[in-house]
């Protein structure tokens, strides 16, 4: 007998017994493979509810957080990543198991005691704290967590959210959210959804918001501060829930007055609005160099004029409700909502929509430096998703799609498109191709090949 026979008895036991348990998981990616943000997101898993529990002291800027996840492997999984920027982890489990992790980068690598099976739902725990990060975006613009004079704000397109809380931060991944957060007494704490529950006890107060639609981590918010409240409802009974720096007070009071005003025009050009609650987050200018469509509430930077509110407005269904798959497919929200903007001035007494396009295609080159520069659909980097073209060329695209199709065929589409992916994720082929089954005897070619995806400035014909 060969004395290497116990040795390769040893080795075939083994393989009958990895045999018999099955075949074994293998780790998530680390990204998903977005074209601008190819880290952001994870493999491996959906995430369908977030319940974060928050502690914030805006002296010393440390955010204390548990996040409880519940989410469902799509494959065999013997470990799988989180998006986590910054922040000191201090514990993690699944499924009531304490779990191995390891940190690399902006990823949190998660090893499970037992390996989960596909198709599986598991309950995931990270406790977490430290000071949050602000990110600076490929374009130069700050995101994540943004500290202000008496708190903070936290806004997340598109990346900024892992600097406040672990997930599969990218768009095609969308979840409902639980939000407690505890400020000190006498600050608010605004975040998406319904508030559902407040609290105050030794000097700290918590607030509980509850979203139960489903919602793209990069439209979460969290705004920190001395903010005056109102809430009313529209016409329709929709509650209304707007949050405003007091030195902004004066300033935005007239435009947030015809909020209920813009949300039915909204509803009677877009369909029914697809959320539970509207309102805005008025903050101080200095607090962001920008305002972000935010779930339910969109974000300020300062007293809003009317057409900004509208452009913020309209991407609650075209962007919130509908998100891309990528961030590739970005013109799909602003082409959307820059296209509001005009159908808003065309309907309140100001230019038309033709008379808008029209000097676009006469004067931009010299209003808009580049907008001719890349296609809506093609941006040149993750620094250009922001850029004109995504904006204005993009809802020259929708107005092209309009002169070819008439106005009954146009807001059957809009409508539509809206209704058919409600709560959902589209891309461009995904909209060209209802275009199309909606219009079937139009020829769509030139608008694809030219405007949306056309190099430099196309002919007009």
């Amino acid at each position: 007998m060969s004395r290497f026979a116990p040795l390769a008895l040893t080795v075939t036991s083994a393989l009958l017994v990895l045999t018999a348990c099955g075949v074994q998981g293998t780790p998530g990616g680390s990204g998903v493979r977005d074209p601008y943000f190819p880290k952001a997101g994870n493999g491996g898993y959906d995430v369908t509810h977030y319940a974060l529990d928050l502690a914030y002291d805006p002296d010393d800027r440390h955010l204390t957080g548990t996040a409880e996840i519940t989410a469902r492997a799509t494959q065999d999984l013997s470990a799988f990543d989180l998006d986590l920027k910054g922040l000191d982890v201090e514990r993690v489990g699944v499924e009531g198991e304490r779990a191995r992790w390891s940190r690399n980068g902006q990823e949190l690598v998660v090893r499970p005691h037992d390996e989960l099976d596909k198709g599986e739902t598991f309950q995931l725990t990270v406790r977490y704290s430290g000071t949050p990060e602000t990110v600076t975006d490929p374009d130069g613009s700050e995101e994540g967590w943004l500290p202000t004079a008496d708190g903070a704000l936290a806004l997340g397109e598109p990346t900024g959210s892992m600097a406040w809380f672990p997930g599969n931060h990218h768009p095609s991944d969308k979840a409902s959210y639980d939000i407690d957060v505890t400020v000190p007494e006498g600050l608010e704490a605004v975040s998406n959804g319904e508030l559902v529950k407040r609290t105050t006890s030794g000097g700290r107060t918590t607030f509980r918001w509850h979203a139960s639609e489903p919602m793209a981590s990069y439209v979460t918010t969290l705004a920190i501060g001395d903010y005056k409240i109102s809430r009313s409802t529209t016409d329709s009974g929709l509650p209304v829930y707007v949050a405003v720096e007091p030195g902004q007070a004066d300033g935005s009071r007239e435009v947030l007055a015809r909020l209920p005003e813009i949300m039915d025009w909204a509803e009677e050009n877009f369909g029914p609005y697809p959320f539970s609650s509207t309102g805005a987050i008025v903050a101080d200018a200095d607090a962001a160099d920008y305002a972000l469509e935010t779930q339910n509430r969109p974000l300020f930077p300062g007293a809003p004029g009317i057409e900004l509110v509208v452009h913020e407005l309209a991407h609650q269904w075209f962007g919130n409700s509908v998100t891309p798959k990528s961030w590739r497919d970005m013109w799909l929200n602003e082409s959307f909502a820059t296209y509001a903007e005009w159908l808003w001035q065309e309907d309140d007494g100001g230019d038309s929509a033709q008379d808008i396009f029209d000097a676009r295609y006469d004067h931009g080159e010299d209003d808009f430096e580049d907008l001719w520069d890349f296609p809506p659909a093609k941006p040149t980097s993750a620094a250009h998703i922001s850029g004109d073209p995504v904006y204005e060329r993009g809802a020259m695209v929708l107005h092209k799609i309009r002169q070819t199709v008439g106005d009954d065929t146009f807001y059957d589409i809009v409508q539509g498109w809206a209704a058919d992916h409600r709560h959902g994720n589209a891309d461009t082929d995904d909209f060209t191709a209802y275009v199309e089954e909606k219009a079937p005897d139009e020829d769509f070619a030139p608008i694809w090949e030219d405007w949306l995806y056309g190099d430099g400035k196309p002919d007009q014909p």
